[in-house]
């Protein structure tokens, strides 16, 4: 028999939007039914930041063990991985965090969970199990997932996406990694660190939503420690090789050609989890990059919002929170929130990192005209010397009279560094605050502080300014 539910809120998708509108709407005693049809924590938690951090971190022990000569530490003979112990512990690191995320937790926070797909019926209606739910207002998170592109004889060949690589206990052989975005890339490094011959096919650029400067440094490092990057390369077909191996057909501008590999990886974007909705019921316009929103994240339904990656912007866990928030102050205080996207900051965790947030000196110099762009080396860093992590740069991009507009981070730690000039940009500071704070020595995070300081540079050879020191100096 189905039972109606009217909550305040519905919420769609248990992922890291889902759970934060749901969290925060419970605790200021708003009724709340979460449908979920998968697991809790959404792809971040299960297949996606989670898991590839504790893999990267465990490919970084790797590989600081085999540099440990250069400080005169000598582990002896090669590094050995034992990749059921690298799987343990990234699945212990989903154990730890998931509670954080349970069904148990949310129901003591007061918000029914059902485990079951939900589907509109009409405007103001959701299916979930035997349950219709006519809720004031409901938000689709419903995430993404892995894009899988139709390349002839895929169909006939094992691969991994992000959903399945964290399950795998072998150490592989050749991994061919079809597509350099940042999750391409990230893995790929990783699996080279941990004892695999690995191989990226890009159609384009690596890494090139990103500032090609700052990319370049970090596709040099990489192919230094040995990892092959075809760039304007296309996948043609592919098809099985012996038992358990592929052959991938390429095409680029020197002509075609076969790399043989043990292992494929797809690693080719992520589309927004529109269907079996009935988005359509609800009166809600979507296309395969996701639903339509307004910048206040509502829909053409105005009983619906949708958040995070399904709402076919930026697809970041932490755009997903932050739009939960923006979400939450309009559904509960009628508090009109606007998103904006330069706000938001992202990193990829290569090695060496690579971070943004703002503008870059494109955007800035068509919206301004005339900008500064300043930089500061790694290298010319005490500390990034003593940690031999001298590869590297900041860039920031800054307005003729010094308003930070974005910066950019590619080196060791940009990741944890980028967080100080998010929250300069969302206070719509100046260089001249950056120069009035007091980074302790030796820190990496100087690097931007004399960024900033370069910004006065040119100031000291003006003759007005010398004069104006030379005639104060006659007083003593």
């Amino acid at each position: 028999m189905t039972q109606i539910l009217t909550p305040d809120i519905c919420v769609i998708g248990a992922g890291s939007g889902g759970l934060s509108v749901a969290a925060a709407a419970a605790a200021f005693g708003v009724s709340v039914v979460l449908v979920e049809k998968a697991k809790m924590g959404g792809d971040c938690l299960n297949y996606g930041c989670v898991p590839s951090k504790a893999l990267i971190a465990a490919a970084k022990h790797a590989s600081s063990i085999r540099q440990g000569v250069e400080f005169g530490i000598n582990a002896g003979g090669d590094v050995s991985v034992n990749m059921k112990k690298v799987h343990a512990h990234i699945h212990d690191t989903i154990a730890a965090i998931a509670p954080n995320d349970s069904v148990e937790r949310f129901t003591a926070l007061g918000v029914r969970v059902i485990p079951s797909a939900g589907k509109f019926i009409d405007t103001n209606t959701l299916e979930s199990g035997d349950y219709q739910i006519k809720a004031r207002r409901f938000v689709v998170a419903t995430g993404s997932s892995p894009f899988v592109p139709p390349i002839p004889g895929l169909d006939q060949v094992d691969y991994f996406t992000n959903e399945n690589i964290f399950d795998n206990t072998r150490k592989l052989g050749h991994l061919v990694v079809i597509g350099g975005g940042p999750i391409g890339m990230e893995l790929a490094q990783a699996y080279l660190r941990l004892g695999a011959r690995v191989t990226v096919i890009e159609g384009l650029k690596a890494l090139g939503n990103d500032d090609q400067e700052l990319t370049a440094i970090v596709v040099e490092k990489l192919r230094d420690e040995g990892l092959v990057i075809h760039e304007h390369t296309m996948v043609t077909s592919v098809e099985k090789r012996g038992k358990t191996g592929v052959r991938i057909h390429l095409k680029n501008r020197d002509g075609e050609d076969v790399i043989d590999g043990t292992h494929l990886l797809l690693a080719t974007g992520r589309t927004a989890n529109v269907d079996e909705l009935g988005l359509e019921e609800a009166g809600i316009d979507f296309d395969r990059s996701g639903i339509k929103v307004t910048n206040a994240l509502r829909t053409t339904n105005r009983r619906v919002y949708a958040i995070g990656d399904v709402a076919g912007g930026l697809q970041f866990t932490h755009v997903a929170g932050y739009h939960a928030g923006l979400v939450i102050r309009g559904i509960l205080f009628r508090k009109k929130a606007v998103c904006d996207n330069h706000l938001i900051p992202w990193a990829t965790y290569t090695d060496p990192e690579l971070a943004h947030v703002g503008m870059d000196e494109y955007a800035a110099m068509e919206k301004f005209g005339d900008i500064r762009v300043l930089r500061w080396p790694y290298h010319e860093n005490d500390r990034a010397q003593a940690e031999r992590k001298t590869t590297g740069m900041i860039k920031l991009v800054a307005s003729k009279k010094g308003k930070i507009l974005g910066a950019s981070i590619v080196g060791h730690n940009a990741g944890e560094m980028i967080n100080i000039w998010s929250l300069a940009i969302s206070k719509k500071m100046s260089l001249g605050d950056i120069t009035a704070y007091i980074p302790p020595y030796p820190t990496m995070s100087e690097i931007g502080k004399r960024a900033a300081v370069s910004y006065f540079v040119p100031m000291t050879r003006k003759p007005y300014i010398r004069a104006i020191i030379a005639f104060l100096q006659k007083f003593g």
